[in-house]
């Protein structure tokens, strides 16, 4: 298994979670918009989620 750089992934993350928070003082009710990046962004920076194509 290769290194891959997940440093992109990471400041995606804090980024969508800097805009969840945001939501969550602005817009309470509008703050699980940002829930699908946060979570995803997460699993790509652990490593957890493979983003290489098989064939």
């Amino acid at each position: 298994m290769e290194q891959v750089s997940t440093t992109k992934n990471w400041i995606y993350f804090f980024l969508w979670t800097a805009a969840m928070i945001t939501l969550m003082v602005v817009y309470r009710e509008f703050f699980w918009l940002a829930l699908p990046g946060v979570v995803t962004h997460f699993a790509y920076a652990m490593n957890l989620i493979d983003r290489q194509k098989k064939s």
